[in-house]
């Protein structure tokens, strides 16, 4: 674990030497867990959130666009349940004074016991090879099947009390379970408290009368109440899907790891509109499809898992995450849920207006149902970055990083660069990126010595180096790199653009 933590600092620092992730605020001492993109990871980001919308919207005819404004009248965050019920469990530690969601520190606890039992199975794994019977084992093997009681005496406990809000309970919990901070390595808590997550801000021109509104707290809502207005404007028939990429925030009790846990944050997702009844088999269908997409991206399925919501949310009656192994272990990275009738329902219900769809086909009138998948943008970014960092030692000894980012999401597509900085290599290379940067994201560079330019190059990513030398005077060809495998071939100059659309897009 200690060297995914050093591995995840050195990645931070990378982001913001080479301009993909600044602090925001950076000269006023910061803003906690709130960040800049910088000028390449502005176009990973928006390369990332292409991809997304292609896949979703461009490539699915049942699915269109929207795009909801921040600021949303009060009454939709009743209706929602966030006014009464959007919060986070929250623990003191009143040693090291750091603060923790109670939530997290139990189900972090019950991680710890969970990899105790996956040490057991492998070490059985490896001890029975092809014979192991892993089923067998976990229900047989003493020290096992204690631990998994255990789990699932702590859940069955946790999750009751934290339904009914019994928050002493989930502090004695706590406390049984010698749950530790860890910082200070004590057990000397304080009461938990719950700690409502929006941010509240007022609209008016006077304070006496302005009106108590809410930055909102996911980018859901502006769909559900948009529902009536984008069905009948794009003519959509049951099933169909409203997708949007946009901003959310919440006041996080704790937020920390850099971005995947921010204050203001990027959501992209998509609710499907289904009829009562077979919300749970489009459940399934999009749970497929949006592991599709995951692995589509060039990273390992190892990399990626399912995991089911054992307690649901009021609105849910199916629900899972597909997580993640960042360097900081699996963590959430996008969720599926089926959220029934609730909120097109809550929303009819608050507003008095109709929310309801009315199916030629059998001349009845119904409240949708919903499936919802919901990707963070800036999680995704993540994921992304911290899968193609690398430090590799060369032939010659010499070490370089270098990030291999899936060639059609790498912020800088071709780096053009002239040899020298004489003999017209430049103006050549200038004739090249004007020819190229309307096709590709592009980057001209002239300083330092090739091998330098080189090593940035890899550093931010780039999937190909194109050099202008005198050659190309001579018979007008070029030399082109491949950042992976630094494997350098001559091509000529006509035609080079099919030539490095074919290396970005190879099925296309």
């Amino acid at each position: 674990m200690a060297n995914n933590e050093e591995l995840f600092k050195k990645i931070i620092s990378h982001a913001k030497e080479y301009g993909f992730v600044f602090p925001s605020s950076e000269i006023y001492d910061g803003l906690s867990a709130v960040y800049d993109y910088g000028p390449f990871g502005v176009e990973l980001k928006n390369n990332i959130k292409e991809y997304w919308w292609e896949s979703m919207v461009r490539y699915h005819e049942n699915i269109v666009g929207l795009d909801s404004a921040i600021f949303m009248h009060p009454d939709i965050w009743k209706a929602s349940g966030h006014v009464d019920a959007f919060s986070d469990p929250m623990i003191d530690n009143k040693d090291s004074k750091k603060r923790y969601r109670a939530d997290v520190l139990v189900e972090e606890h019950l991680q710890k016991i969970e990899d105790k039992i996956q040490k057991e199975v492998e070490k059985a794994r490896q001890r029975f090879g092809e014979s192991f019977d892993e089923q067998m084992y976990r229900t047989t093997n003493q020290r096992v099947v204690e631990n998994q009681a255990k789990i699932d005496s702590i859940k069955t406990r946790f999750y009751a009390s934290l339904g009914k809000n019994d928050l002493a309970d989930v502090k004695a919990l706590i406390e049984e379970t010698g749950i530790v901070c860890p910082v200070s390595g004590t057990k000397n808590w304080t009461e938990v408290r719950q700690f409502n997550l929006m941010f509240s801000t007022q609209m008016g021109s006077v304070n006496e009368d302005a009106n108590m509104i809410y930055l909102r707290p996911e980018t859901a809502q502006g769909i559900f109440v948009n529902f009536l207005n984008v069905q009948k404007s794009a003519r959509m028939k049951i099933p169909f899907g409203i997708a949007q990429i946009g901003k959310a925030f919440r006041n996080e009790i704790v937020a920390r790891q850099f971005l995947f846990r921010m204050r203001e944050f990027e959501q992209m997702e998509m609710q499907f509109f289904v009829k009562p009844g077979e919300e749970l088999q489009w459940f399934e269908f999009w749970k497929k499809e949006r592991m599709k997409w995951h692995t589509s991206l060039g990273i390992p399925a190892s990399k990626y898992r399912f995991h089911d919501h054992e307690k649901l949310a009021h609105y849910a009656n199916a629900a899972t995450d597909i997580e993640f192994e960042f360097p900081i272990g699996f963590k959430e990275l996008e969720g599926i849920h089926s959220r029934t009738d609730f909120d097109l329902g809550a929303h009819q219900k608050l507003s008095g207006k109709k929310l309801q769809y009315f199916d030629q086909e059998t001349s009845e009138n119904y409240t949708p149902y919903v499936v919802e998948t919901s990707i963070g943008l800036d999680r995704t970014f993540l994921a992304v970055l911290s899968h193609s960092y690398r430090e590799e030692k060369l032939e010659d000894g010499s070490e370089r990083v270098v990030l291999n980012f899936p060639a059609r999401l790498a912020p800088v597509k071709v780096a053009i660069l002239p040899l020298m900085k004489k003999d017209n290599l430049p103006e050549k290379a200038r004739e090249l990126m004007d020819s190229l940067k309307f096709s590709f994201q592009c980057y001209y560079e002239e300083k330092d010595t090739i091998g330098r330019r080189y090593r940035r190059m890899d550093a931010i990513g780039t999937p190909f180096c194109i050099t202008i030398d005198h050659q190309t005077l001579q018979d007008n060809t070029v030399t082109i790199r491949d950042r992976d495998t630094m494997l350098q071939e001559r091509i000529p100059i006509e035609g080079i653009s099919e030539i490095v659309q074919k290396k970005i897009f190879p099925a296309a």
